[in-house]
């Protein structure tokens, strides 16, 4: 079967959660892609497309774009640890509907946090049973989230939830004669997009989606979700394990309303403390996940990176073009590796 001529026009949203005053309409120039069916025929593995990278490399807005481009043949399945959990919207950073432009999603907001914790083993039950149901109603599963390990645990051929695969070595060592080896052995046919962005932009972007978090109302929504009562135990579990979480708590519990001046000088200071952490620990949630990333790479998980640097640089300076630079240096090379995988 021959390719499909595809021409249109899409409408965007801005990489989440930079903010725009008027939406970006582009025409998508000639490219080639693949009839829906296509990959149904003589296939051994089921076919997925994965979007990894680290958080805020525009994951999500990817996979959105490119399944606005096989629509309605792909539907979303979410792979991200915490926005697996109802509520928190936007200390997890879910992308908002309106972004989602009807493409369906799963497991995104679909756990109740009150059952405790959503492990690795979990997430590949779930998944897989999705990933199932979605591949027998003839439409392609596309993956997207920062959360390797449950990745991992997902696609892998045999997965013991008893092994720390990703270790606690840095790049920069080793792995010592000891540690788990990380599987090529897949259960899915996969297509591995990696977003990747020039850590010194990203931490640059991180920073100030921080900012743009605060002023959508995150220290609201995570006053509500306070609980004074919570022990150690609940801390170190589920949604408040989420970063913002354990940093405005303390600062909550430490901080009470007070009337006097000192006492508002003293919150002041603790609060712009648990801003700057909770920008020091999103930044290094990236590093992890990109060492996590290319772990995978090195194991033989074959893994296309698509640079998005210039177009986050070209956000950060509130350039116009960075729509144009999304679609040519992001976009395209995607869609032309996804239609060549559902093409083999």
């Amino acid at each position: 079967m021959q390719p499909l001529s595809f021409h249109l026009t899409l409408q965007l949203a801005p990489i989440p959660p930079a903010p725009l005053s008027n939406s970006i309409k582009f025409r998508l120039p000639r490219i080639y892609v693949a009839a829906a069916t296509t990959f149904y025929h003589h296939r051994r593995k089921d076919k997925v497309v994965v979007i990894m990278g680290a958080t805020g490399s525009g994951k999500s807005r990817l996979s959105v774009d490119i399944a606005t481009l096989f629509f309605p043949f792909s539907e979303i399945l979410n792979s991200d640890k915490m926005q697996v959990y109802s509520g928190l919207d936007i200390t997890t950073n879910k992308i908002p509907l309106h972004q989602r432009r009807g493409v369906i999603h799963h497991l995104l907001g679909d756990v109740d946090p009150d059952t405790g914790e959503f492990s690795p083993s979990d997430f590949r039950h779930r998944a897989g049973d999705i990933i199932t149901d979605i591949n027998n109603r003839r439409k392609l599963p596309i993956i997207v989230g920062g959360s390797n390990s449950f990745i991992h645990a997902l696609l892998v051929e045999r997965f013991d939830p008893e092994l720390n695969v990703f270790g606690t070595e840095s790049l920069s060592t080793s792995p010592s004669p000891s540690s788990p080896v990380i599987s090529s052995e897949l259960r899915y046919n996969c297509c591995f997009l990696w977003v990747d962005v020039s850590f010194p932009v990203l931490s640059e972007y991180l920073i100030k989606r921080v900012d743009d978090m605060l002023d959508s109302g995150m220290v609201d929504e995570l006053a509500q979700f306070f609980d004074p009562d919570a022990t150690e135990e609940m801390n170190r579990t589920g949604l408040r394990k989420a970063i913002g979480v354990p940093e405005l708590d303390r600062y909550f519990k430490e901080n009470p309303p007070g009337s006097g001046e000192e006492e508002d000088r003293v919150r002041k200071g603790a609060y712009k403390e648990a801003v700057r952490a909770i920008k020091d620990n999103t930044c290094q949630l990236a590093k992890r996940q990109i060492d996590k990333i290319l772990r995978l790479k090195r194991a033989g998980w074959d893994l296309r990176r698509i640079d998005a640097t210039d177009a986050f640089r070209a956000t950060l300076t509130s350039d116009d073009r960075w729509s144009d630079i999304w679609e040519r240096q992001v976009l395209e090379p995607s869609v032309k590796f996804v239609n060549r995988f559902l093409m083999d």
